[in-house]
């Protein structure tokens, strides 16, 4: 059976941003597949706007959450497996969801990043 976690964050995500308040999102950053700027790590776990105006190209699926955002003036791509989400919640007033841990959720493989020149053919 499917994880309901990626499920209840995205429609907790959703409601936040649709009451015009800011989300958070909370990361266990001892897990090895996070991909996060070292230095915000806090005890083992680092906060993230994932609001719009903070972030681009943001994609939640049912195994990970990835986007650009800036830290001090660079931008860096995060990589979040869900298994890692510990929280969603806005900003102003702390209402969210706070997830549990998960037995016998298997690891899944790190998305592959899409960099390059983009490639176009001209069809006639």
């Amino acid at each position: 059976m499917t994880s309901t976690r990626p499920y209840l964050l995205r429609a907790i995500h959703e409601w936040i941003i649709d009451n015009g308040l800011t989300p958070y999102l909370l990361v266990d950053a001892t897990n090895e597949q996070v991909e996060v700027p070292h230095e915000y790590i806090n005890d083992g776990k680092i906060i993230l706007n994932i609001s719009p105006n903070a972030v681009n190209k943001l994609h939640m699926d049912n195994d990970w959450v990835s986007f650009t955002a800036r830290f001090s003036g660079r931008a860096v791509e995060i990589f979040v497996p869900i298994a890692a989400t510990l929280a969603v919640y806005a900003k102003e007033n702390g209402k969210g969801m706070v997830f549990q841990p998960e037995e016998d959720v298997a690891e899944p493989e790190p998305p592959k990043p899409q960099r390059g020149k983009p490639f176009l053919k001209v069809v006639k």
